[in-house]
């Protein structure tokens, strides 16, 4: 059976009063990332292991620019250009800073992916006070 190749998604969430160094804190450190994005984290090397309902899911670090943004690919798509990445942007203009996210989905699978993302932006937005 051919599997479908997966569409790119970008997502974008303002998070006017938050500095960029607090929503760095909860994205880009495996303590912060337990707060909001999985119910545990267990980091070897560039290996994470997120746990949801004590289910293991596996992903490499493949970029991390501190500050900046993060980069993970899942264990399932290895040998695949797919990865799921976060990253921090200031607005110049009014210094409000954002989260970006992007992600690859089946295209069947496209409106509950966005739907995760945004039950888990809003788990993260709670936990910082946004």
């Amino acid at each position: 059976m051919k599997t479908m190749s997966k569409e790119k998604l970008h997502i974008e969430y303002e998070l006017k009063n938050i500095s960029l160094s607090v929503l760095w804190t909860y994205i880009g450190t495996p303590s912060g990332l337990s707060k909001w994005f999985c119910d545990d984290l267990n980091v070897d090397g560039k290996k994470f292991t997120f746990y949801w309902q004590r289910t293991p899911q596996i992903a490499d670090l493949i970029l991390n620019r501190f500050g900046s943004f993060i980069r993970f690919r899942w264990e399932e798509d290895a040998d695949t250009k797919y990865y799921f990445e976060f990253k921090v942007t200031t607005s110049e203009l009014t210094g409000e800073t954002a989260l970006e996210i992007t992600d690859f989905s089946e295209p069947d699978e496209i409106e509950d992916t966005i739907e995760l993302w945004n039950s888990q932006v809003e788990t993260l937005k709670r936990r910082i006070g946004a």
